[in-house]
């Protein structure tokens, strides 16, 4: 039976109150505690990076899987697992070798054959992956460490596509594990990355346990954003679930835990003026806070229920409920994100400082609600989404919306918003999630403002004006015409309202002062190069 970590700790313990994790959790590192990090996340529910685009799986494929390619600190594409790569003259061949060095977990070489098959399972559902498979002529190997992209056109961005950072990322799997739909999860754990992952701690529900590759061969520049070197400094990371903020908190004052990824936005001052501890900012271009809404089951099926969403939504008091620290965010309208090249004020008009309630009540009505159940999914361990769903619910029940939640922890809230289903049947009608400012910029990269049905993210929006708009993103030449472009396309988004946006935050982290080299980046927390020193 899975160690619940509820039942090892005591719930509501006061901020700055100390308390010990029991001998039994301890004993699991001490054969090498001065070199073991201890991090509390989300609930790691899935392991296959390409079925689920949540990051917190992101964090574990970059952990245990490699990438062909990867983004330095300037966001600029660098080689990580190919040695050499070339084009042809038309443009329309790329060659990759392998670099030297490369195995699986399991003791097998890495090949061509791995890659050829991982491209074609992340190009199921990834954005550029999607375009990629599109505009192929074939995929295939020349030999044990060479394979060739052939395009039946000339794709300019096909490296940063490959490169990019926004889950699904190209993580390389084995040809065995690739091989599977993207559809079908992946059940084994075995990459060639820096990590291992530790089959014989796995703790479901309660632990998760890396350790360091001994024969990891990591290149020889030094780490610059997702590129470089991945060199591992300690010996083991084991991520600790613990749902409850407050316990979670007391933890990392107790030094029971090295690093908390959501801390509990009501104690950022007690953070700032602890010794012991720090409050930085790994990820400085911003979360976008949005709602996604089930478009396949009433009433959100309907246009206009869609529509009231928009009115109903009051930014400011939305943000204040989620990240009362107002220095940490601002009000965004533009589906490109609030600080992109191709950000804009497109159809902008239903925004309303306060919002509209009675508009929504109004659109409700002509949408021809009658008092359905909607069911909101509720994130209980991540402060901003748990407090932002509570708030959201008594919003719709003030305009006669018949609203439920149904809480769990991000884990539990991934698994199940998968389901197509209606709510009796484990369905669900929205909720809170967010995406990298810097993420949005890109339709090549993100899956969240993908509107193909059936292909798109969860909440499965459809329209077939603006996706053939999204389909000449990566034909346009200049970056007026993409600005141009997404002017467009955001027209069409906020008529069919494609998701709803409730902010933008910048969201800082936790950790003790003996922790020191982690790397700042969108979306994912890397483990290399981080480093743990005696307190």
């Amino acid at each position: 039976m899975p160690i619940s970590r509820r039942n090892l700790f005591k719930a509501g313990i006061a901020a700055g109150t100390a308390l010990s994790i029991p001998s039994v959790l301890r004993a699991q590192t001490m054969p090498t505690a001065a070199r073991t990090v201890r991090m509390v996340k989300e609930d790691l529910r899935v392991f296959d990076p390409i079925w689920t685009a949540t990051n917190i799986t992101a964090d574990h494929g970059m952990a245990i899987y490699d990438t062909l390619f990867a983004l330095d600190s300037k966001f600029k594409p660098q080689p990580q697992m190919v040695g050499k790569w070339g084009v042809s003259d038309d443009k329309k061949t790329y060659t990759f070798e392998l670099r030297d060095g490369l195995g699986w977990h399991d003791g097998t070489p890495v090949t061509a054959a791995d890659c050829v098959a991982s491209i074609r399972r992340w190009g199921q559902v990834a954005p550029g992956g999607q375009l990629l498979m599109e505009q192929a002529r074939d995929i295939s190997k020349k030999d044990d460490k060479t394979f060739t992209i052939a395009l039946k056109e000339p794709l300019g961005l096909l490296i940063d596509i490959l490169a990019d950072l926004t889950p699904p990322c190209l993580f390389i799997m084995r040809e065995k594990d690739a091989s599977l739909s993207a559809t079908e999860q992946v059940s084994t754990r075995i990459g060639s990355g820096p990590f291992k992952f530790n089959e014989a701690l796995l703790r479901p529900g309660a632990s998760y346990t890396y350790d360091r590759n001994e024969q990891y061969v990591p290149r020889k520049e030094a780490p610059d954003g997702f590129a470089g070197g991945k060199v591992v400094k300690v010996d083991r990371v084991v991520w600790d679930n613990i749902s409850d903020q407050q316990t979670a908190f007391a933890a990392l004052q107790a030094g029971e835990i090295e690093f908390l990824q959501h801390p509990p936005v009501d104690f950022f001052s007690v953070i700032e003026s602890d010794p012991n501890l720090e409050l930085p900012v790994l990820d400085r271009t911003g979360k976008d806070m949005l709602l996604r809404l089930n478009f396949l089951q009433k009433p959100f099926d309907n246009v206009k229920a869609r529509q009231a969403m928009l009115h109903l939504i009051d930014q400011e008091a939305f943000m204040r409920v989620m990240v009362p620290d107002p220095k940490y965010v601002t009000t965004v309208t533009s589906i490109f994100g609030d600080e992109t090249l191709v950000s804009n004020d497109e159809n902008t008009g239903w925004y309303k400082k306060g919002g509209d309630p009675e508009k929504a009540r109004q659109l409700f009505k002509e949408a021809g609600y009658a008092g359905e159940k909607v069911v909101i999914l509720q994130s209980t361990d991540w402060a901003a989404s748990n407090n932002g769903s509570q708030f959201l619910a008594a919003e719709l029940r003030k305009i006669g919306v018949n609203a439920e939640l149904a809480p769990s922890d991000w884990g539990g809230l991934t698994t199940r918003r998968a389901n197509k289903g209606p709510v009796e049947n484990g369905g669900w009608n929205m909720f809170i999630t967010s995406e990298a400012d810097y993420s949005l910029g890109n339709l090549l990269a993100t899956p969240l403002l993908l509107a193909n049905g059936d292909k798109a993210w969860y909440g499965w929006p459809k329209n077939d004006e603006y996706e053939a708009l999204r389909a000449k993103w990566a034909s346009v030449e200049t970056l007026e015409e993409r600005k141009a472009l997404a002017r467009k396309m955001q027209g069409i988004w906020w008529d069919f309202v494609g998701d709803v946006r409730l902010g933008k935050y910048i969201e800082p982290i936790a950790h003790r002062k003996t922790i020191t080299g982690l790397i700042g980046m969108p979306q994912i927390v890397p483990m290399w190069n981080m480093q743990k020193t005696s307190a």
